[in-house]
């Protein structure tokens, strides 16, 4: 079968890659030059399924008032004419409950563990190298009231036989030895040993070169323009070198996936949420992190990559843009300044920002549409790098005609019907 994947982010690197493993025939289009340069390219680096969460939490709207007053707050709203933004916001509200946190979060938990063994399994077939480490998630806390609330979380991990660790503050030292030095900063963490970190760009454009080899066709510099629809099925993808035919597309846009699919009538509840993220070089690797380290007040990950820190966090509500805002600098160089002052020269620091596609719920849409030839496979918020191997194997399976290995309830455009 000919496939179109729109989209060459590590979500649309690993579907093409999966596909051409049965056998298809596979093209990938992108409107940038190359694979994985947009939020794929600079996000924390955790490989995290222990910490497959949503956004929308029980005690969210609480928090986001006393956010509001943070210096260095971990979410900020910028008001917009756009009824998305209002209507994203409102569904995101509805999901601010105990009952809807544990079953999206027990959604999530399915696809980002399964994700993580086929990470497992891709690594063991091609031999790919991306910064790697296996040495888990510290979810730092730096009050004893949030440290109490995490209990609630591990009632789920537990239901999934996800390993987790309760530290001390000697315990979260032990995990990571640099925290020695700003042992006041905290007063416990919960440890997820099987989480892992990695180069995401990195791991995209090596993948992109192994699938390329196994014959995915990849046409960058392509802007994507619109999905042609006839007969209840889709004829073909307009863009401006041409129209792509296949028998089956995927839409793997990220952010931008809901409006290439809304002329169509497909209503996809993708907002962006952007991120951001800073690039430290290491001038000292005993007072840097080991792996992971996630403070929890200010929800912000510092993550060592081989040389390099990679800090990463924050929710910007501020549509499509881009626009690189100094406040947000500022937050992350405050956390890995006071975590690990010594470990990195925050002066040498690049500054990257990206838009994550959130569900209300945030759990992804992922698998078929109303037209039988289309599937989707975004909405992946914070969690893309994480989910990117499992959402690669489902998607092959789904166009193959094959059952996925886990349970798609909760996973497809379905729920919001």
């Amino acid at each position: 079968m000919n496939v179109t994947i729109l989209g060459s982010g590590v979500i649309g690197v690993s579907i093409a890659y999966h596909l051409a493993k049965e056998g298809h025939q596979v093209l990938v289009a992108d409107r940038q030059p190359g694979a994985g340069l947009e939020t794929s390219f600079g996000n924390a680096g955790e490989i995290s399924p222990g910490y497959a969460a949503p956004w929308a939490g029980p005690r969210v709207p609480l928090k986001a008032l006393h956010w509001a007053v943070m210096r260095h707050r971990p979410l900020v709203i910028w008001p917009l004419p756009d009824p998305a933004m209002w209507r994203w916001m409102l569904q995101m509200l509805r999901n601010c409950t105990s009952a809807r946190y544990e079953v999206n979060k027990t959604r999530m938990l399915r696809l980002a563990e399964y994700s993580r063994d086929c990470l497992r399994a891709l690594r063991a077939e091609t031999g790919i190298r991306y910064s790697e480490r296996s040495l888990g998630t510290l979810q730092l806390f730096r009050k004893q009231k949030d440290f109490d609330a995490s209990h609630d979380d591990t009632t789920i991990l537990d239901r999934y036989g996800v390993r987790w660790e309760r530290l001390d503050r000697e315990g979260c030292i032990r995990a990571e030895p640099a925290l020695a030095r700003v042992r006041s900063k905290f007063v416990g963490g919960l440890r997820l040993p099987g989480d892992e970190t990695g180069d995401c760009h990195q791991f995209t454009t090596a993948l992109a070169k192994i699938a390329q080899a196994m014959g995915v066709r990849f046409r960058f510099g392509t802007t994507i323009s619109r999905i042609d629809t006839a007969a209840g099925r889709v004829s073909g993808v307009a863009t401006d070198t041409g129209t792509l035919n296949s028998d089956a597309y995927v839409v793997a846009l990220g952010s931008y996936s809901p409006l290439l699919v809304r002329p169509i009538g497909i209503r996809l509840p993708v907002y962006p949420v952007k991120g951001y993220s800073i690039t430290v070089p290491i001038v000292d690797a005993t007072a840097s992190p080991e792996s992971t380290v996630m403070d929890e007040t200010f929800k912000v990950a510092v993550t060592r990559l081989d040389d390099r820190i990679r800090v990463g966090g924050t929710a910007e509500l501020a549509g499509y843009s881009q626009r690189l805002r100094e406040g947000r600098r500022a937050t992350l160089e405050h956390v890995v300044s006071d975590l690990f002052p010594d470990g990195g020269d925050v002066s040498r620091a690049t500054f990257w920002t990206g838009l994550r596609p959130m569900t209300p719920d945030g759990t992804p849409v992922l698998g078929a549409t109303r037209y039988p030839n289309l599937y989707l496979a975004t909405g992946h918020g914070t969690l893309g790098w994480t989910m990117s191997a499992g959402t690669g194997r489902v998607l092959a399976d789904l166009i193959s005609a094959k059952k996925p290995a886990i349970d798609m309830t909760g996973l497809t455009i379905e729920r919001y019907r």
